[in-house]
């Protein structure tokens, strides 16, 4: 029963012809909707940068809204992760530091 089953690969080049002109058709027709008149800033370049900057606040403040903030019992548990982590490596660095130059010294002299 197993060796019956016939598996079909299909690319993208094999989609019907009249598929892809459809989802063509059907993204443009919304967009054309979609899009705002424009407003000509072609005298006023100070406008424009002011309508960039609103921009970039504007996008930058709905990001935030989508951030998932950590509570403060998860904020201090990583903080003395952080923390541990870093004494850990501090100490295995200064004693390396102090082996290499023991035996440095003992090689000098």
């Amino acid at each position: 029963m197993a060796g019956d089953t016939k598996v079909t690969r299909i690319k993208a080049k094999d989609a019907p012809k009249g598929a892809a002109s459809k989802r063509k058709q059907s993204t443009q027709s919304t967009q054309r909707t979609a899009e705002k008149p424009r407003r000509s800033n072609k005298g006023n370049p100070f406008a424009k940068m002011l309508r960039g900057i609103g921009g970039y606040f504007k996008g930058a403040w709905q990001e935030l809204k989508q951030v998932r903030w950590p509570t403060r019992r998860a904020t201090w548990e990583l903080t003395l992760a952080v923390l541990l982590f870093t004494a850990f490596f501090t100490g295995i660095i200064v004693l390396l530091d102090l082996l290499f130059g023991y035996l440095f010294e003992l090689i000098i002299n």
